[in-house]
This record gives C-alpha cells, structure tokens and sequence, in this order.
C-alpha cells in the first residue's frame, strides 16, 4: 500500500467519523438454566449439563478481544442466554484477567459457584448484576420458570459476597411482584448487595406480549406511579443505591446529571457477539437476521466496526432522525432513543419512538415541559 493510498483511507475514516469500541456484549450461549416468562431474547432452556445449545468458542472469543483492543476496546459484558453456563467459562475469565478489561456480568446467579466467583474477582474490575424477581422465592420461580431458582440465585448472590463482590440485583417488574419491591430493598441490603435495579417488562417484546396478554404486565401510569415511589419515598431510606430504568423524559433532574446513574446504553460505542458466533447490534440478532451484521469465522471486526452500512446509519441518524414523541423530546440528546434495538424490534424502524413515551403520549401523561413547544407531540398533550 502506498503512502498517498494510507492517506486516502486515513482521511475516509476521519470523514466518517467512526466511533471508537467502548465495549463487545458477548451473548456467550443460547441456551439458559432458566425459561423466564419475560425474556425478549428468549434463549433455549438447558435444564443440565453445559453445551446443548450454540456457543461462541473459547478461540473465536479471544480472537474477538484481540481485534477488539485494536479498536479502542476498554470493557465486555458477558450476558446470554446465561453466561455461567458456557462450557469454558473459567477460562474465558481468566484470559479477561489477562487483559485487564473491564467485566460486566449479566447473570441469573443459578450457576455462580464458588469457584466462578473467585475466577471473577480475580478481574481487575468488575461489576456482576444478578436477577432476582421476588423477595419471596414462589414469585421469583415463577418468573424464571424452575422450581428451585430462588435458592439458587440466592446462593450465587452470596458466593460472590464471600469472595468481595457485591452484585447488583435486578427486579424485572410485573404485576406478581410490584407489592415486594420494599421488602426486596430489604433484602438486597441484607445480603450486602451493592444495588437494586428496576428494569421495566415491554409488554411488546415476544415473551413480554404474552405475558401482556395473559395481563400479567404493567402499564404505563403503573410504572410512573412505582418510579416515583422509589425514587422519593424508598430511595431516601435505602442503604443502597437505587436505580429506576424509566426513560430519560421521565427521570428528575438531578437522577439525569447523576454520574452514578446507569444511563443509556451507548449504542455508538457497543457490538454485540451472539452465541452463533454472527456479529449483531446486540442480542436482538437472535431473533431479528437483519440486525446481523457478519460471521467471527469469516468477517474482520475492524471491518464491520468501520464499514458497516446500519451502524453508519445510526451514528448518523441519532437523534435527528428520530421520529414520533421520541423526535420531539427534548432529551433525545441524552436518551438517543432509549433502545434501538426495542424500538426497531416493535417498528421495523431504527427511529422509531420507545414504546414507554409512546404509550404516555396517548394517555396524556408524557412530561409536556420535555416536550418541543409547538410541536406534534406537544400539541397533542394539549388538545
């Protein structure tokens, strides 16, 4: 390659503007010891034993973090399926040790052992958030979908306690769990968890339709009226932090400015790795071909990571081209969106506006101040 060639290249990138790559989400396997009435991604139930379902393969992983590094990588996030459950598990953490990335685990906790736990603490840096749906193990089992996950997940919890970590537990709210969230605070503090996380159950999201259906969901003025509990009534009380994954039109200002605060997802500085070993947006992939976007086997990750046309598309879309409540909010800046993923899951449409705000916006109870004076949105608040 010739200088003036390098120059060329050099400068189509500038012009490009291309993002560094903050964090690979690996999806490690398809399959999951649980069958949760709530997940989108809706892995395959692998009651026994490790390696029943497509999983990324212990080279093709590190090959991954070797290109990643290459591109600015400073973290990964090991979801699924369920994580813990891939066959070469303690090792793909201790090469993470080696490389001194940061390490965030998405887990159910079912199969955090003693010995994983240690090989996690010996990251340099990690965060683990574990799921528990219920102070009360019969509404948490329901939830999972196994008999015995409290206990379980309960014992994860504390293996991780015993080495150091204190997880993060998040409570996906439905309406079988909404009168335990107090006593679940109670118990995060008494397990010496670091924190409690609320996610919000998309009644329109594959296994979250059905439950919606089956009227086991939420609604809109539910989740409003429970964010304003825990934020001003429990959060002040708490020992530990408390955070509340409502949108940011939603949010107060001073959990907006909040460093601790979890944020939006940073979808320009994120790829996602599944279980198939396919490169996708994030775990949408699984059940969405065309958020796909090529082979670990066969594509280089620089090359999809610099020349892919729909991330292109939304690192030059974002937030201009968002449309609906989403285009005339005033947080677009921050919220870009809240999930694209989701968004394009409901619409077939990158730019498509959140379910949550769309739904306040028919019932007249979107925020009008986080509202463009004057605009569609706005006026239709006011009508």
């Amino acid at each position: 390659m010739t200088k003036k060639q390098k120059t060329e290249i050099n400068t189509s990138d500038l012009e490009k503007d291309i993002p560094s790559l903050n964090s690979i989400y690996f999806y490690l396997t398809e399959g999951c010891n649980c069958k949760c009435r709530h997940c989108w991604i809706t892995p395959k139930y692998e009651a026994g034993g490790k390696g029943k379902w497509p999983y990324i393969a212990l080279p093709e992983f590190k090959k991954v973090i070797e290109q990643g590094l290459k591109l600015g990588l400073t973290s990964v996030k090991l979801t699924g399926g369920e994580p813990l459950i891939h066959p070469d598990i303690i090792e793909i953490l201790a090469y993470i040790e080696k490389t001194d990335l940061r390490l965030i685990i998405e887990t159910n906790g079912l199969a955090c052992s003693p010995e994983i736990a240690t090989a996690i603490k010996r990251c340099s840096n990690s965060f683990v958030s574990i799921s528990l749906d219920g102070a009360k193990a019969e509404t948490h089992n329901w939830v999972r979908g196994v008999d015995d996950a409290y206990d379980r997940a309960l014992e994860g919890i504390r293996n991780l306690v015993e080495v150091g970590i204190h997880p993060q537990l998040i409570m996906s709210l439905v309406k079988r769990n909404r009168d335990q969230i107090e006593e679940l605070v109670e118990l995060a503090e008494k397990l010496g968890a670091e924190s409690v996380k609320f996610n919000l159950v998309s009644p329109l999201m594959d296994r979250g339709e059905q439950m919606s259906e089956q009227n086991e969901v939420l609604n809109v003025k539910d989740f409003i009226e429970i964010g304003r509990k825990i934020t001003e009534e429990l959060q002040p009380k708490s020992k530990i932090r408390l955070h509340y994954s409502h949108p940011f039109a939603f949010k107060s200002l001073s959990a907006i400015f909040d460093k601790n605060d979890t944020g939006c997802c940073g979808i320009f500085g994120i790829i996602g790795v599944l279980g198939s070993g396919k490169y996708a947006l994030c775990g949408i992939g699984e059940n969405v071909p065309e958020m796909i976007f090529g082979d670990v086997k066969k594509d280089k990750l620089a090359d999809i990571w610099n020349n892919n046309n729909l991330l292109d598309e939304i690192r030059n879309g974002l937030p201009e081209k968002l449309e609906g409540v989403c285009g005339d909010c005033v947080m677009k800046t921050m919220c870009l969106g809240e999930c694209i993923a989701n968004n394009y899951f409901v619409h077939h449409n990158l730019f498509g506006s959140y379910w949550f705000c769309e739904a306040a916006l028919k019932m007249k109870i979107f925020p009008i101040s986080r509202l463009t004076p004057g605009s569609k949105s706005a006026k239709k608040m006011l009508s």
